[in-house]
């Protein structure tokens, strides 16, 4: 006798569950180091442009691999959101180069080795629809820098997410010093994370029970499926019962293809099918929540489901940090969505910015980037889009977030100011072409670095501008307008004495710059020094003071003394490209020996550390100073034709005497040391030559 089969009611059950992840109560991001290492967490977000590749021009610090902790951020007891924490394990990379023999000091070497390392950490965070940058600034003491060696980690709290989101996390250094390192993590759901009681868009749903009217001791056979439009229908559970029976159904379970099949456990028996979920709106909430848009491969999409979804896909331009993604339509058209089942867009070209949209009865579901992995962060770059019209011409506009911006325009927008740059870029093909259909159209990626450098030249330059003005009109107003007298140049040329020396020549440097001058010394200079040679270096600027009417002021030491003595009786080799004394000495020594140095270059030495006379006679042509006893005079020197220094002359030369006699003190403490030489009784200070 065959038997009816009944599905007689929908039951409504609830269970609580526990949280299992770490509360932040904090509403904003924080950042914090491993022992030994110094954090600063930049306020608000930076772009996520993260430019060219460069040299280290030493050891750096660099991002070695990347760690994500799934926490909640709950500003009230119920009301959580889940955050991404993330770790950044850090290194040091490369190294010193032994310098070349007179290329740098063992000072300034020794001083370089024993500085701590400041590196800028960029976390580029993806999760759609949301873009985000956080900007770390990470220093390690010198006793942590070693070479190839991890100094710790920085972690920063968080990057909020969705529920079911898939993220993308970048880390790179500003500026770059090697590839980026990546990360992407499927965010769990409700299910996985059992923290439905603190996450409100948790609270709506509750389990289902099935009860079938079977006869007592009757044996059927259940089986739960997916009925799946494409290929065969796909078994879920399948059991051999005894009625009746009570089947409870999560309700993160339903979808609107699940159907319920059942039947007697008899030869040649009647199987009865019902898919009671087609129209629940639970079951098709758990459809798009349990959908999952994938890119296995760079420009490779694919939609994976349970169930066949109504929805369309069309390809979308993703401006950094300026709102959703652009859809491409026009000119490309949108297609249908096959799920389970990999696509890609025919004849387009790889960019960072391109990503898929999948949207459903005009609401965006999902949205990847299809070059993220392979390419990197979002480019700067505009989109122009050229469409072909009914009368077999083209017309161009821009992509922004207001729409696509007819070129040349009138409107306020970036593209409308730049349009005619634009188009010239288009016109010569500068632009990158990324798709193109003979009969629709074509999308070209025009690079917009150039302009934003031009564009902040531009507001500094007109910034300058006002300050100018303001400060004439001031004038103007107080009725003392003056022509503001050049400042002249002095450049500083000094033997290296050791670091008292050095310190005693820095504090005359910074004590003169003050002043309306400007001083050129090479110890402000060491990275230029380094690169270009001493020779080639010293040249350089004494004939750019010499042409801009400055004066050169030669520094005189014992040691200095004692190596221009052997210089003019040629006890010396020809100056190498980093021997400081030697190389100035070949530039100004021709000047002396042909009699110009007058009223071109200044000796100076100081109080105690020189007696005048040892200076050599070759270098008497110029007017000799001791400092800073004789300062007035040598102030009224470097003055030179250029007018009157600002301000009285006593309280002038009384800043510039306290600075220089306070370095002074510090340096003949170390009498007998290298730092200053030996000091000795000077005597009375002749009058200057």
């Amino acid at each position: 006798m065959p038997m009816s089969w009944f599905l007689l009611s929908l039951a409504l059950g609830r269970s609580p569950v526990v949280v299992s992840l770490e509360r932040l109560v904090e509403p904003q991001d924080t950042a914090r180091c491993s022992v030994g290492l110094s954090c600063h967490l930049w306020d608000g977000d930076v772009l996520c442009l993260p430019g060219s590749l460069e040299s280290a021009p030493g050891p750096v610090l660099v991002p070695t691999s990347l760690q994500t902790e799934l926490v909640l951020r709950c500003p009230q007891e119920t009301d959580c959101a889940l955050c991404v924490r993330v770790v950044v394990h850090l290194a040091v990379h490369g190294g010193w180069e032994e310098p070349e023999e007179g290329e740098r000091s063992d000072s300034e070497l020794q001083e370089a080795r024993n500085a701590s390392l400041l590196a800028q950490v960029v976390l580029s965070f993806q999760a759609y629809p949301t873009t985000r940058c956080a900007l770390l600034e990470v220093q390690v003491p010198a006793v942590l820098v070693q070479p190839g060696q991890s100094v710790g980690s920085a972690v920063f709290d968080c990057f909020e997410a969705g529920l079911g989101a898939q993220v993308r996390i970048w880390s790179y250094t500003q500026p770059r010093y090697q590839k980026e390192l990546n990360l992407t993590q499927q965010l769990p759901d409700c299910r996985g994370l059992e923290v439905r009681d603190s996450i409100q868009s948790c609270w709506d749903g509750d389990n289902v029970r099935l009860v079938l009217d079977v006869s007592e001791e009757q044996d059927f056979g259940l089986l739960l499926y997916w009925d799946q439009v494409q290929g065969p229908l796909k078994s879920w559970k399948y059991k051999n019962l005894t009625g009746p029976q009570t089947i409870t159904l999560n309700h993160t379970d339903l979808f609107p293809c699940l159907c319920i099949q059942v039947w007697p456990l008899e030869p040649d028996s009647v199987r009865t099918s019902f898919c009671p979920f087609r129209e629940d709106p639970r079951a098709h909430r758990n459809l798009w929540h349990t959908a999952r848009l994938k890119v296995p491969s760079s420009g490779i999409w694919q939609l994976d489901a349970p169930c066949s979804l109504l929805a369309k896909v069309a390809l979308c331009w993703q401006v950094p940090d300026q709102g959703p993604c652009q859809p491409l339509v026009p000119p490309m058209r949108q297609e249908n969505v096959t799920v389970n089942m990999p696509h890609e867009f025919q004849s387009v070209r790889g960019h960072p910015n391109l990503c898929v949209q999948v949207s459903s009865w005009e609401k965006v579901q999902f949205q990847e980037c299809l070059w993220a992995d392979s390419l990197g962060p979002f480019n700067n770059d505009m989109l122009l889009v050229e469409m072909r019209t009914d009368l077999n011409d083209t017309s161009v506009c821009a992509l922004e977030s207001s729409g696509c911006i007819a070129l040349p325009s009138n409107t306020s927008t970036r593209a409308a100011h730049l349009g005619e740059q634009l188009l010239q870029d288009f016109r010569t093909h500068q632009c990158v072409q990324l798709w193109k259909d003979d009969n629709l159209g074509a999308l070209w990626a025009c690079p917009m670095d150039k302009y934003i450098h031009k564009r902040w030249v531009l507001v500094w330059l007109v910034c300058l501008l006002l300050v100018a003005a303001l400060f004439f009109f001031l004038l103007l107003k107080k009725g003392r307008v003056k022509a503001a007298p050049r400042a002249r140049t002095a450049l500083l040329l000094h033997s290296a004495d050791g670091a008292g020396y050095e310190h005693l020549v820095g504090a005359l440097a910074s004590a003169l710059s003050q002043l309306p001058l400007r001083v050129a010394v090479d110890l402000w200079s060491r990275r230029e020094l380094s690169a270009h040679g001493a020779l080639a270096w010293f040249h350089g600027q004494r004939r750019r003071t010499l042409q801009e009417d400055g004066v050169v002021v030669l520094l005189f030491s014992p040691a200095a003394v004692a190596q221009c003595q052997q210089w003019l009786q040629h006890q010396t080799v020809e100056p190498g490209p980093h021997d400081a004394l030697a190389s100035w000495l070949s530039c100004v020594l021709p000047d002396f020996l042909q009699g110009r140095a007058a009223g071109r270059y200044v000796g100076v030495y100081f109080d105690g550390l020189l007696h005048p006379d040892a200076v050599p006679a070759a270098f008497r042509a110029a007017p000799l100073f001791s400092l800073p006893s004789q300062l007035p005079a040598f102030l009224d020197v470097l003055q030179g034709g250029c007018g009157p220094l600002p301000g009285r002359p006593a309280d002038r030369a009384g800043r510039v005497a306290q600075a220089l006699q306070s370095a002074l003190d510090s340096c003949t403490l170390q009498s007998g040391t290298p730092g200053c030489g030996e000091a000795w009784n000077p005597g009375p200070h002749p009058a200057p030559k």
